[in-house]
């Protein structure tokens, strides 16, 4: 059994939990060097600043069930603008170096929110830490063997409807052995940038190719 395997064995609330523990870490280093007008940068994530996103990251797994819960009922089950509220609401709170250190404090924590997917934890630091560093011209690697768990879990969110919303288009990871979709039009790239244009991130598509990227490229914009 590989690593992987073991820390994503039944008993666990988030799977592949080593490497969720080293990719928060690792990202924290290179947040490290961040200053005060990057944290201010809008983000790939919506209308979220660096500095909103770090602060989603660094409290994913300490959000209180009840309490969220009880902010979807308000929002009428609008469960981004839920988290978008949190993060503001914390960033407001908490400067880039206290959520850094929360960040740390929490990054081999075996706990996420009640109603997110054991690999939950593994997409959002992946997908948020490219989030940040991107636009601010900074690179940090997706590691295809993360990448490829990480394809095949939000392949089937339920939140995500990835199947429908890009039915037609078939996804090829040239890093990896992956592809999914239906479709005799290919989108071809590493499967990190893969990750980033499936989640909605139009920012992914610059390491991609093939037939469908301009069919792609409208989708997303």
């Amino acid at each position: 059994m590989t690593r992987n395997e073991k820390s994503a064995t039944v008993g666990r609330r988030v799977a592949m939990l080593a490497d969720v523990e080293a990719q928060r870490l690792g990202l924290a280093d290179v947040l490290d060097t961040l200053d005060d007008a990057e944290w201010a940068t809008p983000s790939l994530c919506g209308d979220w600043t660096c500095h909103e996103v770090l602060a989603h990251l660094a409290l994913s797994n300490r959000s209180p069930f009840v309490a969220t819960m009880l902010a979807m009922i308000r929002a009428r089950g609008d469960f981004d603008r839920v988290s978008a509220e949190e993060a503001r609401e914390y960033a407001r709170r908490f400067g880039p170096a206290e959520l850094l250190g929360l960040l740390r404090e929490t990054a081999g924590l075996d706990r996420k929110f009640a109603l997110a997917g054991k690999l939950d934890p593994l997409v959002d630091v992946l997908v948020h830490g490219q989030d940040i560093l991107r636009p601010l011209g900074r690179r940090r690697a997706i590691p295809a063997d993360l990448a490829v768990p990480s394809l095949d879990h939000v392949w089937k969110s339920p939140f995500l409807t990835i199947p429908k919303r890009f039915a037609g288009i078939r996804f090829v990871a040239t890093d990896a052995g992956w592809s999914n979709g239906q479709g005799t039009h290919e989108l071809r790239g590493p499967a990190g940038d893969l990750l980033l244009a499936v989640t909605g991130r139009p920012a992914g598509l610059a390491a991609l190719d093939g037939p469908a990227l301009a069919d792609m490229t409208r989708r997303l914009a």
